[in-house]
């Protein structure tokens, strides 16, 4: 039975789904050490914002198949050391969505009205309400950092308060932001008009101290900033002597740099015009169950050699694609599968050919599939969807992607043509409407066969009694033939014929296959 190590608290929910399949152990509190000692034990890793999964750790899980983080980043994971080891990583992108949403809205209507430090001056005896005197956010406007879920979610509730809204996010398209009721703007035009910032975008390079001395010094003195997505986001030491100053009115910030917050942080001195929270962001009950069960669902499916639905180092590979593309990866890992053993040897390159209705959809995934099916006989279970790409590229394979959506002969289908030491051969295939796989065409000859486990093809001259030859030579091997199909252009020609067999060939009988006067060439392929 697989293993599965729980290192941070997570709710109960997420451990009872994982139960079902797995031994699992939670152990939270493991220094680096201790972690990097018993990490090899395991299948799995489950974690919150605590554990810290360094490549010591990753190269010391020589058994390790999926880390799962119970929250939407993945900071303390080293994703390229865990994607090098053919590791996946998930998160719960939408597990804490609406948590983390109402968290800015209830720090951004806190801000405004002054709640916290009005709630202190009552509960000291004090009753100064002109000490008080805050600001409404009714049509102001409001500058999203990122139009993401949770930043779609500020969004809508702030458009239902009244307020104007601008966003910035270079990765959706002005329809979209418009659909949402959005302008989408360049970064310096919302710092300039925004009367209210939110920051909803990971931490990177490019976002790392995006709010810096610079960006303050564009913003109007009645600016308000709230971040409940990422400490570093913004400098603090500059953010403290804005708001010192008054170059802006006021800060709300639940995430820090460094956390916890250092005691000597200048931040903890500010005024009003200041709100700190602990990380609350995804602290509630509802989002605790979400992100433990949606992470743990996932940590599940990948043991029992399904793909997760959130993997962060799967290209292309995103929730909301995944039940769309499910059955034409199993098409491309299966097409990839057949070509490279036909090809044999060493393959230089791979093209893939998305055609049809298919060539309208997202290539990543399926190209990654294909890759895996192409590497998979020779690598076995070192290969997944996580290092395909890397595996094939440190093998020198070129892979080729192309599109022809006026291809009818099947709504869907897919081509790929492997080229490499043993020569060049072709497979092709489309999904039926039931979703069931069919095998289309093999180096040009038409056939219309679905796969299964043992397969026979031939190369051959077409012409009388070479069809019962073969099924008489593998009678005599006591091989049962299940079904048997011949594709060719011309009467006489050349022609392929493919055997698919209850039963794997014994060794030695492709070189009495291979005897039978009309056979040219005989390939034996295990799916």
């Amino acid at each position: 039975m697989p293993k599965v190590l729980v290192s941070d608290s997570v709710d109960q929910a997420g451990i009872d789904i994982l139960s079902q399949v797995a031994q699992v152990d939670v152990k939270t509190g493991l220094s680096p050490e201790g972690l990097v000692q018993i990490i090899p034990e395991y299948d799995a890793l489950m974690i919150r914002s605590g554990t810290q999964v360094t490549k010591a750790v990753i190269e010391a899980g020589t058994h390790l198949k999926i880390i799962g983080r119970a929250g939407v980043g993945v900071d303390n994971v080293d994703v390229a050391a865990a994607t090098r080891q053919g590791i996946v990583v998930v998160n719960s992108p939408e597990g804490n969505t609406i948590a983390a949403a109402e968290h800015a809205l209830a720090l951004m209507l806190s801000l405004s009205r002054y709640v916290p430090d009005a709630n202190q001056s009552v509960k000291s005896g004090q009753w100064n309400r002109k000490q008080f005197i805050g600001a409404e956010i009714y049509k102001k406007t409001l500058g999203l950092v990122g139009l993401g879920k949770i930043g779609s979610h500020v969004a809508a509730a702030a458009k239902a308060m009244g307020m104007k809204l601008l966003a910035y996010d270079p990765y959706i398209s002005t329809e979209r932001a418009e659909q949402i009721g959005c302008r989408l703007v360049e970064l310096d035009v919302l710092f300039r008009e925004a009367d209210y910032i939110t920051l909803h975008v990971p931490k990177t390079p490019e976002t790392t101290n995006l709010i810096n001395a610079e960006a303050l010094a564009k913003m109007k003195p009645t600016t308000r900033i709230i971040n409940c997505a990422r400490g570093g986001l913004i400098d603090e030491s500059a953010i403290t002597e804005a708001l010192e100053s008054g170059r802006i009115a006021g800060a709300a910030l639940d995430v820090f740099a460094n956390e916890p917050l250092e005691s000597e942080s200048p931040l903890r001195a500010l005024g009003k015009n200041a709100i700190l929270t602990p990380h609350l962001g995804a602290s509630t009950a509802e989002a605790q169950v979400n992100v433990a069960v949606d992470v743990a669902e996932q940590i599940r499916d990948v043991l029992l050699g399904l793909p997760a639905r959130s993997a962060v180092n799967i290209p292309g590979l995103y929730p909301e694609a995944l039940d769309k593309l499910r059955p034409y990866l199993e098409l491309a890992e299966t097409l990839g599968n057949l070509v490279g053993q036909l090809a044999g040897g060493r393959v230089d390159s791979l093209t893939v050919r998305l055609q049809g209705d298919l060539a309208d959809r997202e290539s990543k995934p399926i190209v990654i599939a294909a890759l895996k099916g192409l590497l998979s006989p020779a690598l076995r279970e070192r290969v997944n969807y996580v290092n395909a790409s890397i595996e094939a590229k440190e093998r020198g394979i070129r892979v080729v992607e192309t599109r022809d959506a006026s291809v009818r002969d099947y709504t869907d289908s897919l081509h790929l043509e492997a080229k490499g030491s043993l020569g060049e051969h072709t497979v092709t295939g489309a999904l039926l409407g039931d979703g069931e796989i069919r095998i289309t065409n093999v180096d040009d000859f038409p056939i219309n066969v679905p796969p299964i486990q043992h397969m026979l093809f031939t190369r051959h001259r077409d012409m009388p009694g070479i069809i019962g030859k073969i099924g008489s030579l593998l009678g005599s091997f006591n091989v049962n033939i299940a079904s048997m199909q011949v594709g060719r252009k011309i009467v006489r020609g050349d022609a392929v014929m493919v055997l698919s067999l209850d039963d794997p060939l014994p060794e030695g009988i492709l070189n009495e296959i291979m005897k039978v006067p009309g056979i040219r060439d005989a390939y034996t392929v295990t799916l």
